[in-house]
């Protein structure tokens, strides 16, 4: 029913990272250039990292993308919790090879002699693992060696990690110096700056049908900043929801005080998204409390949100 309200063909805040809604800032330009180059030049491994909500999976999209219509072969292997031969499975069936064998010796041999027909005939082939963060050591390690499948000149497979911070800890440990020495390109998304954010938002309405009327005031934007610290996921969920709200009360364009009140439902005014991370082995104490909280205020929106479209209905129907 808001999209309806404010004239929009879609939900322009959806947390999908659909890589139509890609905003290129100058640094995003930047990582995804960082990463094509990589690849076309057969760095092997290219490491891409950012905090969370930055748009890392949009950006990888985007680069899968890219990579499909120039027909190169991809893994994207997005879910990075499994065991060494579930790992390999995974890349292998992504990949479209078939291996009768689940004998690693078996899997790598056959892995390699796919890697160097693709290259005889001019063909790159690109593995992409996201979360990377949560990697085991053994598990990267066995990543690392992928890239000894190699020519006398150059890498078979190019190998795109992509992580959060913690990545970054985990990779100068020094059992995996070996790694980390092996990663010739690095990237990182940043948040976004107060025009930054703007522009975010216009295009985000653009793509989702706005017709140049005004959603969302000069002010609201600011104060949307303000609360998101330019961490696009979280202005999307403030985006989305203030819309919500809006509509609830029947009020356009979007104000200053609408979006203020949502960020207080979701206690984004006492939470810093861009504090320094906590290292993976320190306990999260207050994760469940902010947990239940987001939960609360989202109950209660949908619950304001289904009152009002009933409402609405019903003033349908008598007319």
């Amino acid at each position: 029913m808001y999209k309806k309200f404010f004239k929009l063909k879609e939900n322009p805040f959806n947390v999908n990272p659909d890589p139509r809604y890609l905003f290129l800032t100058r640094n995003t330009q930047e990582a995804l250039a960082c990463l094509t180059y990589g690849i076309e030049t057969r760095k092997g491994f290219v490491l891409l990292t950012g905090e969370v909500g930055t748009g890392k999976t949009t950006l990888l999209n985007k680069l899968l993308e890219w990579l499909h219509q120039q027909r190169v072969a991809t893994a994207f292997v997005f879910n990075p919790r499994l065991s060494v031969s579930q790992f390999f499975d995974f890349m292998m069936a992504d990949f479209g090879i078939p291996c009768e064998s689940r004998m690693k010796s078996q899997v790598l041999l056959k892995l390699n002699q796919w890697l160097l027909e693709r290259y005889q005939a001019g063909e790159r082939a690109v593995l992409v693992v996201d979360e990377a963060q949560n990697l085991s050591p053994q598990m990267l390690e066995e990543i690392r060696l992928l890239t000894n499948l190699e020519t006398s000149t150059e890498k078979l497979l190019q190998i795109v990690l992509a992580g959060q911070p913690e990545l970054e800890w985990k990779l100068n440990q020094p059992q995996l110096r070996q790694l980390r020495q092996r990663i010739t390109l690095r990237a990182k998304t940043l948040p976004l700056t107060l025009d930054e954010t703007r522009g975010y938002i216009f295009e985000r309405l653009r793509i989702a049908g706005n017709d140049g009327e005004e959603i969302f005031s000069p002010e609201a934007i600011e104060m949307l900043h303000q609360h998101a610290r330019g961490i696009p996921r979280v202005t999307n969920l403030l985006g989305e929801h203030a819309l919500i709200s809006a509509f609830v009360d029947q009020r356009k364009p979007v104000t200053p005080d609408i979006v203020d009140e949502v960020a207080r439902d979701f206690d984004l005014h006492e939470i810093d998204p861009l504090a320094q991370p906590v290292p993976p082995s320190a306990p999260a104490n207050g994760q469940p409390q902010l947990v239940d909280s987001l939960l609360q205020a989202l109950n209660a929106l949908m619950e304001r949100l289904n009152n009002a479209e009933t409402a609405t209905e019903s003033e349908e129907k008598k007319s």
